[in-house]
């Protein structure tokens, strides 16, 4: 066999003649006997990583066997090694170690023996991996290599083979069905809008036979895929859904907008029913005294309601789940944990997404592979021993072999994709709505406050004098600002429950907030959530501005950033983030897009995604819409080829949830009627004639005035785009 077989290089070559001549040096003038433990101590100085390759018809020997001044080198003439020592039966002694490589093959690692590695070329499918140096094979040619090695003449080959638990997460993985052939069952006006690495994630998903741990970074749109799969696999619908209490509005939303079902067909389990229903769902109250019946298509439920409908749910028998955020599944001792676990065990397809899959921390992982796997992950203090090794914070609480576990889950069930790895794929900013569910109690004050301004408008409408049109509508003032500000109270507990699955992410982020009460609200919750952050504010110090945005841009330990929209949203580069949350609205587009740009500026290497937390039945019902007219006006430019602001094109634009426009409170002028006419506030308000220059953001005030012209009232709902 000729050394090229191996790839040495010159190099290699030459520290292998200069190892040989040294090991001859060392025949032909022996040193003096050495001590025990001396001789331990040289025994262990060394190790050659190629030793020296036998002569043709030379015999495998020690060198204690040596003849004096041979010139042949013995196979077995290593350094460091126990390959030189005989077993009493005359055997060579020689050591293999089997390990799971990273491409989900097995690898062998062995120190450099002509006799053993023709045992290696006789394992099926084998073959030599010449950059990592080293062989590699299958799982199902496993049992071929051991009895291959077993059977090497003159030999006692000692492998140090798998774990047995890594040996059955391969045998079971390899065992699903491939699903891959149901990949063109994708609805084509889903299929064109994935981005090829999500295109690449369904496949994998199907691959692996639907039962996957979706892992990839916020942002990277894991429910658009979740959603793609499911479309098909339709034959086993219904579907349930279970996710955190602040994205069940957002999973109908996005179900609604990708898949061709009727609204009805998304049954949602709210804590109430009586609130908002602008989509036409089919809403069912967790407090209802009667039974809850899950029978629709899609079925959302939160994690805390698991335990409730535990019964329920083992009943309904769902064959496709899908638990988003699975870290919340991470506490073994946690009621949603042991209650959600059956239920994804029983299931014939099973989807896992999360982007914090806890790589670091191997315990949080035990109960969401037990999930996917339930007959491979059986017995946590298997699972513990082998790769939680090292904590000093309790049982289980270290890291061990965690190059192995991290192949062993990119072999069986894991995909996880870096913002950084698809950076050429994704545009360079994409703005997201996400929809909060107010409580029925919030919204009381908001819903008589809207009543009250119909009111008002139809009284200035036939006011008798311009002293009384003057007095009222100073009032309806007063009213919109009343909404605006009891609004932001109303939306608090939504937004920081939304704000709980972002700091699980452990992205850096900047939250905007326009009221004091909620930038308040948010400050605190980050603090007892022990969140390292920094506050700009119109009370902070021009002085010390700077210092805080250095901190936020060169501290890891620094995650939030929370602006006022006005003090925070002009002068400073917070380009260490690339997620900003807006919890509120402003009527001024122009200080939406100045925030937005504290991170979409020089700096930023990576795409920026923007979430704005809107509301139904709020201040945001006018609000967004009077946004989108105005960057219409502006030609602000979502990615060079759409003006507008608008939302990503893997999340609804105009669903029936989509928050309407004023259109419900005010009806517009009898003329614009037309069913293709999309009215937002400068539609059916008449604009002062010097609004056109894009310089104006217009006030408050402005808004009102505008607001005054209206002369004639009828409500259109808006309908979705297809």
């Amino acid at each position: 066999m000729d050394a090229e077989d191996w790839d040495l290089s010159a190099e290699d070559l030459d520290s292998l003649e200069r190892d040989a001549f040294q090991k001859i040096a060392q025949l032909r003038n022996p040193p003096p006997p050495l001590s025990p433990h001396q001789h331990h101590n040289s025994a262990t100085a060394t190790t050659n990583h190629f030793p020296p390759k036998p002569l043709p018809n030379s015999l495998p020997q020690t060198v204690g066997a040596s003849s004096q001044g041979a010139r042949a080198l013995p196979t077995s003439l290593k350094s460091g090694t126990n390959n030189d020592k005989q077993s009493k039966n005359g055997l060579i002694k020689f050591s293999v170690k089997f390990f799971l490589h990273s491409s989900g093959n097995i690898a062998a690692k062995f120190q450099y023996d002509q006799v053993v590695i023709a045992a290696f070329r006789k394992i099926p499918k084998s073959s030599w991996n010449a950059k990592e140096r080293l062989w590699v094979f299958p799982l199902s040619s496993l049992s071929e290599a051991e009895k291959f090695l077993g059977d090497v003449s003159s030999y006692n080959v000692q492998v140090e083979n798998l774990d047995p638990l890594v040996q059955r997460a391969i045998a079971a993985a390899s065992v699903v069905p491939d699903l891959q052939d149901r990949y063109c069952k994708i609805p084509s006006y889903i299929e064109s809008k994935l981005l090829p690495f999500q295109r690449e994630g369904v496949r994998f998903i199907l691959q692996h036979g639907g039962r996957v741990l979706l892992a990839d970074e916020m942002g990277l749109g894991k429910t658009l895929q979740a959603i793609a799969v499911a479309s098909c696999i339709q034959e086993s619908w219904p579907v349930l859904i279970i996710a955190p209490s602040s994205l069940r509005l957002q999973w109908a939303s996005m179900i609604q907008q990708w898949l061709n079902i009727p609204s009805s067909d998304i049954l949602i389990v709210l804590p109430q029913s009586g609130g908002s229903n602008r989509g036409g769902f089919n809403i069912v109250s967790s407090s209802s005294k009667n039974s809850i019946r899950l029978n629709g298509l899609f079925n959302i439920i939160s994690y805390e309601l698991v335990p409730k409908l535990q019964n329920l749910l083992t009943t309904c028998d769902f064959k496709v789940v899908i638990a988003d955020e699975s870290h919340y599944l991470k506490n073994a001792q946690a009621k949603r944990t042991t209650a959600s676990l059956p239920v994804i065990k029983k299931a014939q397809y099973a989807l896992l997404l999360s982007g914090t899959p806890a790589l670091s921390r191997p315990i949080e992982l035990f109960k969401q592979l037990e999930a996917l796997y339930p007959d491979v992950y059986k017995n946590v203090h298997e699972y513990g021993n082998r790769y939680c090794k090292g904590g000093f914070f309790g049982l289980y609480q270290g890291a061990s072999n965690h190059e192995e576990l991290h192949n062993l889950m990119k072999a069986t069930v894991l995909i996880r994709r870096l913002k950084k790895d698809v950076l050429s794929q994704l545009p360079v900013k994409r703005r997201q709505q996400v929809f909060l569910d107010l409580a029925d109690k919030d919204m009381k004050q908001i819903n008589a406050l809207f009543q009250e301004l119909k009111m008002v408008k139809a009284k200035i409408k036939d006011a008798k004098s311009q002293e009384e049109a003057e007095s009222l509508k100073f009032t309806q003032k007063n009213i919109i600002n009343k909404i605006y500000t009891d609004s932001a109270e109303a939306k608090i507990p939504s937004v920081l429950d939304y704000l709980g699955t972002v700091i699980e992410a452990g992205c850096k982020f900047l939250i905007f907030a326009h009221h004091q009460s909620m930038l308040d609200s948010i400050h605190e919750f980050l603090r007892k959530k022990k969140v390292g952050c920094i506050r700009i504010d119109g009370g902070t110090p021009a002085a010390s501005r700077q210092q805080l945005v250095t901190e936020f841009q060169e501290k890891d330990s620094t995650k939030a950033a929370v602006l006022s929209i006005k003090a925070g949203g002009v002068g400073l580069t917070l380009t260490a983030a690339s997620t900003v949350i807006f919890a509120e609205l402003s009527w001024t587009p122009g200080d939406l897009i100045q925030a937005e740009d504290r991170v979409h500026r020089i700096g930023q290497v990576s795409s920026v995604n923007i979430y704005y937390l809107l509301a139904n039945d709020t201040v945001d019902d006018i609000i967004w819409d009077v946004v989108q007219s105005k960057l219409e006006n502006l030609g602000q430019m979502l990615d060079g080829h759409e003006k507008a602001l608008e939302v990503s094109a893997t999340l609804p634009e105009s669903s029936p949830s989509k928050q309407k426009t004023l259109d419900q409170f005010i009806r517009r002028p009898e003329n614009a009627d037309s069913p293709s006419k999309q009215k937002t506030l400068d539609q059916f308000i008449r604009k002062p004639e010097n609004s056109d220059s894009p310089s104006k953001q217009k006030t408050l005030d402005q808004f009102v005035r505008r607001c005054d012209k209206i002369d004639g009232l009828e409500h259109e709902p808006k309908r979705p785009r297809n």
